[in-house]
């Protein structure tokens, strides 16, 4: 058996990552490509590896020689093959050169500009199949080649991108662009094909037109083998190269690439995010279907002004609209109050670090609860900051990553206890629809802001209702002064159309809403039962959609994270340095998502305790 590697495209869409250099030589985490990829077939029982080189060929083949010489292990010679016309021509044209080479032997066909795992190659040389190509459920991330398969693995038929149908992506396999061809199917089929093709059509065109024509002659000549869950990127643009740096970084990175991108997940394949907190059972499918009914219009239509948006929220949530500023995301309104907040505040802590990152640390008064679950009462906050000269107190409630709860009742008290010192309190009860009794624990009322004028009330609409996509935040508080200033500081066009369509048509869906927070709080119990019976995690009590656990000795949170991300491509948040945490122990914050989530991320916990 041979290799044929494809390397002798531009790479454009990279930028200055391709100015000196051609694609197959862009470095991942350190190490090139064609130096992965021939690490990876030299693994192999290969007769040679050829690689048809164009743009920069020169310098790559050259860097090739002076690292491997002419041959790559002792049995496998390196050859190169020169595309002269490659900016003039696509990869069928490399391919076409070669032409007499692939029907030489039996052959991987593969192109240069992919990072996949380790197991890949022997997936497909091992497989009995004589001409087959690797496949990937469809995702959102991937362009390209497409295929149909029958129930016996056959490729059908080729997609191109001209008659791509979004309709139809559930039946939708992507080529991986690594495929193996026999001699004999070389020769007898694809060769003459590639030949005609070539003739009739031009060299600028890709090679995988000819496998579709093939295809269409029903011979089943090329099985299609799905690679699951193994890990593959094809990297055409930064985008690409920044997503395939944290999909095969080190143990030592691999955290710090993905905690760093905070959010946009939905670009790794089948990947569980468990770090990010939001409800897994709202919007309903009939508010989604309305949603995507309308997109046409909110995509291409201005979204309203702020005192349009001002209304539409007062209605959507109950708060009068002097009251109430919408915010893109509760970030953008967390910014502007901490900019427009003076004097000391109290903040509690291990908390949600946003807002203390937002401000003077020199400002800040801090209470730590001294108990090894971080519960604390408005009984606790009182009695430390009693004596403090604080002008305003922070309380996220439910707290993050504690989960710590105050009831209502509590809450009011501690708000008229600041309203009798002249303190401003700001209660962000982003999670509060997750607390049971959820439907009587929430602030935001023009009775309850009335009563107590010096209280601010922020809600992150992302959490309980499930759409951080639409980055829509609110601040409540019956301070007229502190909303219409927020409003001032906060740009005309601060939301886009689809949050204002939110909304516009929440209130339609306020039973499907009671009855995913209902369901939340039954599936939050069950899956605490399944977490407490791992024996190296102690779960703290919650009413948020999360869980703190303390990861006990001697296993240790970055351990068990890394373990979970590379061997199950579940995302999980090592919460070990957190501020307010005890430095001496482990710790990590595991989202609530749906039973199915859920129970997929226990088994994954039981392969470390069955170690």
């Amino acid at each position: 058996m041979q290799a044929i590697i494809l390397a002798a495209g531009m790479g454009r869409r990279l930028g200055e990552y391709t100015k000196n250099n051609t694609k197959c030589m862009v470095p991942v985490n350190g190490v090139r490509l064609i130096d992965r990829l021939l690490g990876q077939l030299a693994k192999q029982q290969l007769q040679r590896v050829i690689i048809v080189v164009g743009y920069k060929g020169k310098e790559l083949r050259e860097y090739l020689e002076s690292q491997y010489g002419l041959q790559l292990t002792a049995d496998c010679q390196l050859q190169f093959a020169e595309n002269p016309i490659y900016d003039k021509t696509n990869n069928i044209y490399s391919l076409a050169l070669v032409k007499d080479m692939l029907q030489e032997d039996d052959t991987l066909l593969i192109e240069s500009d992919l990072i996949f795992s380790d197991r890949i190659i022997p997936m497909i040389v091992d497989a009995p199949y004589p001409n087959l190509a690797l496949v990937a459920k469809y995702e959102t991330w991937m362009d390209g080649t497409m295929v149909r398969l029958d129930d016996d693995q056959n490729i059908v038929n080729f997609i191109s991108k001209d008659a791509f149908d979004y309709n139809e992506v559930a039946s939708y396999y992507k080529t991986v662009n690594i495929y193996k061809l026999s001699r004999q199917f070389s020769q007898q089929k694809y060769v003459p094909f590639l030949d005609a093709y070539t003739k009739a059509v031009g060299n600028n065109e890709y090679y995988e037109n000819v496998l579709r024509i093939i295809s269409l002659l029903n011979n089943h000549d090329m099985k299609a083998l799905p690679i699951g869950n193994e890990k593959w990127y094809e990297i055409d643009d930064k985008q690409d190269l920044d997503i395939a740096e944290a999909l095969f970084a080190d143990e030592k990175d691999v955290l710090r690439k993905y905690y760093g991108r905070y959010g946009g997940f939905w670009r790794f394949p089948q990947m569980l995010d468990f770090c990010y907190l939001v409800n897994p059972y709202f919007p309903s499918q009939r508010m989604k279907d309305e949603l995507r009914a309308n997109f046409d219009t909110l995509l291409t239509e201005y979204p309203s002004g702020m005192k349009v948006n001002t209304l539409i929220a007062s209605k959507c949530f109950g708060v009068s609209e002097p009251y109430i500023v919408p915010g893109n995301g509760a970030a953008e309104l967390i910014k502007v109050l901490m900019e427009e907040s003076q004097g000391k505040i109290g903040f509690t802590r291990p908390t949600f670090e946003e807002y203390p990152n937002r401000y003077d640390k020199n400002q800040q008064v801090t209470f730590v609860p001294q108990n090894e679950d971080y519960r604390y009462t408005a009984d606790d906050l009182m009695a430390f900051f009693g004596d403090k000269n604080i002008q305003q107190l922070m309380l996220i409630n439910p707290d993050n990553p504690s989960g710590n709860f105050i009831p209502k009742a509590d809450v009011l008290r501690l708000a008229q206890w600041c309203e009798e010192r002249g303190i401003r309190l700001i209660v962000d009860e982003s999670f509060v629809d997750f607390s049971e009794d959820y439907a009587t624990n929430s602030l935001l009322s023009d009775k309850t802001l009335e009563e107590y004028p010096h209280m601010a009330v922020m809600k992150s609409i992302s959490k309980s209702y499930g759409v951080p996509g639409l980055r829509l935040g609110i601040l409540c508080s019956a301070d007229k002064d502190l909303i219409a200033h927020i409003k001032k500081e906060v740009s005309i066009w601060n939301m886009n159309s689809f949050a204002e369509f939110f909304m516009q048509i929440y209130n339609k869906y306020e039973k499907d809403y009671q009855r995913a927070c209902d369901k939340f709080v039954k599936e939050r119990a069950s899956f605490e039962q399944q977490l407490r019976q791992i024996p190296f995690l102690r779960v703290m009590p919650t009413q948020a959609n999360y869980f703190l656990c303390e990861v006990l000795p001697p296993h240790k949170a970055s351990e068990i994270v890394i373990h979970m991300l590379k061997q199950h491509n579940i995302l999980t948040r090592d919460c070990s340095q957190k501020p307010g945490l005890d430095p001496h122990k482990q710790y990590m914050r595991i989202a609530v998502r749906n039973h199915e989530d859920n129970t997929r991320l226990v088994e994954g916990l039981k392969t470390i305790a069955a170690k």
